[in-house]
């Protein structure tokens, strides 16, 4: 079996269905994901979003932003981001998104590397609710098509010209799906590591096919440990700092059953 699209999109994160979102109805749009669409670390952030409440704070802004990298971000990306955040937020309001909100205004609060509060968040479930905000905007275009379980397995290129992937689908068939556009939106690498807040199947595929097939990176001994946790040997049990907010707690997190069980938690 082959499948042919306009844009190919690995990935059903924030960042792969908000690609998805942007593009023209008219064009048809597949989206693949390894696992269930919801198992993406996006839907596990706690933290909220930054934006840019007046030009006032560009500098301010932008300062704390390349602090934070240690002066090694590309300056233009930076400004960029930061430029484009107010627009970002308009759309994600548009897409359903509720951020936190006090006497109908939006609320902002101050997070780690930040001078001043310009974070909106959902309470401390930020990332759930904007990429499920995302999923649902998604699930209702006519021209979006998302295939749960089916894993890239390669680029298809000819002349230094990519024109699609090779997938194999839920039943273990090889899947050839040819796109003017492909567009790789599939995560991190933290699934590669033997103990990780990430979801197992996170396992750095794009950089990989980048690698093979000869793609230029950047930077890409540049990882995030995020979530962070503190050291444990035993097997199943996570210490997670929540920080994410102004006030700092603890979760002890304790596996049983295949689930996740929160028995601890303090103030402090």
């Amino acid at each position: 079996m082959e499948k042919e699209t306009d844009v190919i999109i690995v990935g059903t994160g924030a960042a792969g269905l908000f690609c998805a979102l942007q593009l023209p109805e008219g064009k048809e749009v597949t989206v693949i994901t390894k696992d269930e669409v919801e198992n993406s670390d996006s839907f596990l952030a706690q933290g909220g979003i930054c934006v840019l409440r007046s030009e006032d704070d560009f500098d301010g802004y932008f300062e704390d932003t390349m602090k934070a990298g240690h002066y090694k971000n590309n300056r233009d990306s930076v400004a960029m981001m930061i430029r484009s955040s107010g627009e970002i937020i308009d759309l994600l309001l548009k897409y359903g998104v509720e951020f936190e909100r006090r006497n109908g205004e939006l609320v902002y609060t101050r997070e780690g590397g930040h001078s001043r509060p310009r974070i909106l968040f959902h309470e401390d479930i930020t990332g759930k609710e904007i990429t499920g905000k995302l999923l649902a905007q998604a699930k209702s275009r006519g021209n979006i098509t998302i295939y749960e379980h089916t894993e890239m397995i390669d680029l298809l290129c000819k002349n230094n010209i990519c024109y699609g992937i090779a997938a194999v689908d839920s039943q273990g068939e090889i899947l050839p799906v040819r796109a003017e556009h492909t567009v790789l939106a599939c995560g991190g690498i933290g699934g590669l590591y033997r103990h990780s807040t990430n979801f197992a199947h996170l396992t750095g595929d794009g950089i990989a096919l980048a690698l093979r097939h000869k793609v230029q990176l950047q930077d890409v001994n540049f990882v995030q440990i995020h979530p962070t946790t503190l050291y444990s040997e035993k097997p199943g049990d996570f210490l997670f700092p929540s920080l994410s907010g102004e006030k700092e707690r603890f979760f002890i997190m304790q596996k049983w059953s295949g689930l996740w069980t929160s028995f601890c938690q303090e103030t402090w």
